[in-house]
């Protein structure tokens, strides 16, 4: 396996099927796509931690029998050990444990468990009965098979389960045990090896997941989630807040949102059972926080799905303009809808419009800026601009502008866990926040330079309007702008309507993680309810995925502001989901709230609150 440093950008696979590297980056950023639909999906099952039983002697956790399973004396008792929970929390950045030997079957001590019989309740019992083997011959066991650290694989490793149980039995007999080939029966590992577990309990001894993405394909991914359509908004942002807040909330919003990515990152890598955001949220505030996540993702996917309508609707009346935004918006109804029930495999093809269209908007703002030599719309001649803030309400809206570009949290926990080398997250993060920043403050700062105050909810319409420019390029990139939200409808739809079938009870199979939804990437586009009254389940999951779509476009009618929806989606959602929450969630984990983690918090619910209001204000 490679051997990735701090400062790699590797983009292909360490084992790539095809030796082409951009096809491995290219399936790549499909699977994280994948990972962004299955992260907003509303997890299939609860966590029973009550389901086990910790045994203070042996260390481990163990299910209790039921009465109904029991069966004749002498059988052995199904064990599935668990790692003992720490006193603290504690968050990690590095796993000290094989991955070989926490995936399939543990190399320990071979041994037969015996049986109690329980006298006083009149049956017969199965207890696990802890081995006395003593822990220096343990030690010397696990010494001789411990081989390799996480990341680096020997070939030692690829020695059978048989061959590790015959290289056991001297010992076995030494201690009066009965050596045997049966896999089933092997110990679990010495508390020795330095697992970090949590509160949470767990539910079976292999936990371990090994990620797909290298370092490059990780910080590739994490780019062109956080470059969204939110990029189209961002000179506007500028002419609300002002060179110097303006300038400021970028850095500032960068900062923190990096800070609380690497919050995630670490809560889901401390404890391998945790698959998902909505896992962490369930283990920081209990079960019943998994409901009220349920609902922000739904409100946030829905968001986007009425900004995009509007991005689409403002753009093809701007290129053709023979009817009104409004009509272009209900016509492409006939395209959207179908678009709900296609293959989640096959949009995540189209969804590379999404990153041409963001690269061309950036080409084509520098290209026209250089171009034009007087005002309006050139960087030689810029356009009058404020240094401060002109209106209160205005700088609210901002806040939910400027946010809206960094809200790619909810796939951020899945991002970590699919590196190959979760240990250079924090770098890899640090990198993509970075490089957004950069992009979001050159666009902003470049189409405020360029239009001023006067600049349009979306500089890609001052881009086809005024004279001077290319208009076949500039036509290019707004067509793009136009053909990209349809591509991206359904990505962002099969999420929230999967979802929403879930809470309704219309799909009784739900996506328990996002890795189940990369292996299957179909599952949220088939409609395949069991139990009782399918034919109706499956007529109403049909009816409450046009209902809708038919919503979305009905909100962008009825708003048809790009700017407050776009505020709305970064002052509320955002604020609450990449800010907010994961800084609760660490505070409920450890107990205890630092100075500026608490600041954090204050500020971005004030924030939040600030810029939802505006955000309603100015739509109405």
């Amino acid at each position: 396996m490679a051997s990735y440093g701090t400062t790699s950008f590797t983009i292909g696979s360490a084992v790539s099927a095809t030796g082409s590297a951009f096809s491995d980056a290219f399936e790549s950023y499909r699977r994280a796509q994948y990972l962004f639909a299955g992260s907003a999906v509303a997890p299939g099952a609860e966590a029973e931690d009550d389901e086990f039983e910790y045994d203070e002697e042996t260390g481990y956790y163990r299910r209790p029998i039921p009465e109904s399973e029991e069966e004749d004396e002498g059988e052995d008792l199904e064990y599935e050990p668990r790692p003992q929970p720490l006193a603290e929390d504690a968050f990690t950045t590095s796993f000290d444990w094989d991955e070989d030997q926490d995936s399939l079957f543990t190399p320990s001590m071979a041994f037969q468990r015996n049986t109690h019989t329980d006298h006083h309740r009149g049956r017969s019992t199965r207890r696990f009965q802890r081995p006395t083997i003593p822990r220096v011959q343990q030690l010397r066991a696990m010494e001789s098979l411990e081989s390799s650290p996480l990341l680096s694989r020997k070939s030692s490793l690829v020695r059978s389960v048989h061959e590790q149980v015959v290289a056991q039995e001297t010992d076995v007999k030494d201690y009066g045990l009965t050596a045997t080939h049966d896999t089933s029966l092997l110990a679990p590992p010495p508390q020795t090896l330095h697992h970090r577990s949590s509160n949470l309990s767990h539910k079976t001894a292999h936990y371990t997941y090994v990620g797909r993405s290298t370092y490059g394909q990780t910080l590739f991914n994490s780019i062109a989630i956080l470059l969204g359509i939110g990029m189209l908004s961002e000179p506007l942002a500028f002419a609300y807040s002002g060179w110097i807040m303006g300038s400021v909330i970028t850095i500032v919003y960068a900062y923190i949102s990096c800070y609380t990515a690497k919050i995630l990152a670490k809560m889901i890598l401390s404890d391998p059972r945790l698959r998902s955001y909505s896992d962490i949220g369930r283990k920081a505030f209990g079960p019943r926080a998994t409901l009220f996540i349920s609902l922000m993702f739904c409100l946030e996917l829905f968001a986007v799905t009425v900004i995009l309508v509007t991005l689409y609707g403002d753009s093809i009346h701007t290129i053709l303009p023979y009817a009104s935004a409004d009509t272009y918006k209900l016509c492409v109804l006939v395209v959207l809808i179908p678009t709900v029930f296609l293959p989640l495999s096959l949009l995540s093809y189209t969804s590379i419009l999404g990153i041409l269209s963001s690269v061309t908007l950036v080409i084509v703002i520098f290209v026209d800026g250089f171009t034009k030599k007087v005002a309006p719309g050139s960087l030689l001649d810029p356009a009058p601009t404020d240094t401060g803030v002109k209106d209160l309400n205005k700088l609210g809206i901002a806040f939910g502008l400027f946010m809206a570009g960094f809200s790619g949290h909810p796939v951020i926990p899945s991002l970590a866990r699919d590196m190959i080398d979760p240990s250079q997250f924090d770098n890899m993060i640090n990198w993509a926040f970075g490089i957004a920043s950069f992009i979001y403050a050159a666009i902003g700062g470049a189409g405020y330079l360029m239009f001023g105050n006067d600049v349009h909810d979306e500089i890609s319409i001052d881009l086809l309007i005024t004279p001077g420019y290319s208009s076949l390029v500039n036509q290019v990139c707004l067509w793009l702008l136009v053909i990209s939200p349809i591509s991206k409808f359904g990505l962002n739809a099969q999420p929230l309507n999967t979802t929403l079938e879930i809470l309704l009870g219309l799909d009784t199979t739900p996506i328990s993680s996002p890795e189940e939804l990369a292996a299957k990437p179909d599952g949220l586009s088939s409609i395949s309810p069991q139990g009782r009254h399918v034919r109706l389940k499956k007529a109403l999951a049909i009816i409450q995925r046009i209902v809708v779509t038919v919503l979305s476009v009905s909100v962008s009618i009825a708003i048809p502001e790009f700017s407050s929806m776009m505020a709305f989606l970064g002052s509320f959602t955002a604020f609450m989901l990449s800010i907010v929450g994961p800084v609760l969630a660490k505070v409920m984990i450890e107990g205890r709230c630092g100075v500026f983690d608490g600041s954090l918090v204050a500020l971005g619910i004030g924030m939040a609150v600030w810029g939802t209001l505006a955000a309603f204000w100015s739509a109405s």
